[in-house]
């Protein structure tokens, strides 16, 4: 990350934002942004799978191309959409969601607002703007822009609560050694902040699919995915994979901060799964 913020900070903050201001970013915001998704290793997941993400401006929703850009549920005057492309696979999915995410915290820390977007806008109008490879496909977006005052008041005021209110406690999503046995808070050692931070993330619909192992030596947690039945089948990929990606990125970043060393690898512990809907994705190793 850049700017000598505190990610831990901007993680906790971070609130989707839905109405933009009118005014366009600044020269210095959109260089930023540009420098950002153009460079490489902003774009590599930890297993060296590729994406990309290109920036579409738009007026009235109207893009550039004169093309009109469709989303359902209500965004008002993004100045910008940040549209992320990569394969339809498992792991280019994860890694992907990783490094959108890391876009999103650092355009948070820009003071600019983010909504994440995996299956409400039109892929078909974003599909006909840009150029897509052969295999690529359009996982998620995200407009851009000045978040428009009011509602950042309004949204401020009702985020303490429904950050609160609406993420699932500890021991529904935690657990320590095996799946029979819920983590406490105080025996997380110094990975609370980082399993805290997973919590906080955003998913679709707020379903918060993560499910995390602490092994008994504190020096592996293992990421798993409980999915939903049928959530996005109509989209044809697995979007819950996402919030996966999403769940790695908030929990490196909180490490990162804190100075805890350690890297992604994809070793199944094989440990007995709670149920047929939950699957390994990938652990993380202290070094």
């Amino acid at each position: 990350m850049s700017m000598n913020k505190s990610a831990i900070e901007t993680m906790k903050n971070r609130q989707s934002i839905r109405a933009y201001d009118t005014k366009k970013l600044s020269e210095s915001d959109y260089q930023r942004i540009i420098e950002y998704i153009t460079a490489e290793e902003n774009l590599i997941g930890p297993f060296g799978n590729k994406g990309r993400i290109e920036l579409v401006q738009v007026t009235n929703n109207i893009s550039e191309k004169g093309i009109k850009l469709g989303t359902y549920g209500f965004i008002k005057n993004p100045q910008v959409y940040l549209v992320g492309l990569c394969e339809n696979k498992k792991y280019s999915l994860l890694e992907f969601a990783y490094t959108f995410h890391k876009l999103v915290i650092y355009l948070t820390e820009l003071r600019l607002g983010t909504c994440w977007m995996g299956g409400t806008f039109s892929r078909n109008s974003f599909e006909r703007e840009l150029q897509l490879a052969e295999g690529e496909f359009i996982p998620c977006i995200t407009p851009s822009g000045y978040p428009q005052q009011k509602q950042r008041v309004f949204d401020k005021a009702l985020r303490y609560v429904v950050k609160a209110d609406n993420k699932k406690p500890w021991d529904q999503l935690f657990y320590d050694g095996s799946f029979a046995k819920p983590l406490e808070k105080a025996n997380a050692a110094q990975l609370e902040i980082p399993i805290e931070m997973v919590r906080l993330g955003p998913s679709a619909s707020n379903k918060q699919p993560w499910r995390l192992v602490l092994s008994e030596d504190r020096q592996k947690c293992h990421f798993y995915i409980e999915h939903t039945p049928n959530y996005s089948k109509s989209l044809g990929y697995d979007m819950q994979i996402l919030d996966i990606g999403i769940a790695m990125a908030q929990f490196e970043l909180a490490c990162a901060e804190l100075d805890i060393k350690g890297r992604w690898k994809i070793a199944d512990p094989g440990l007995e799964l709670p149920n047929s809907l939950t699957e390994y994705m990938v652990s993380w190793t202290q070094d």
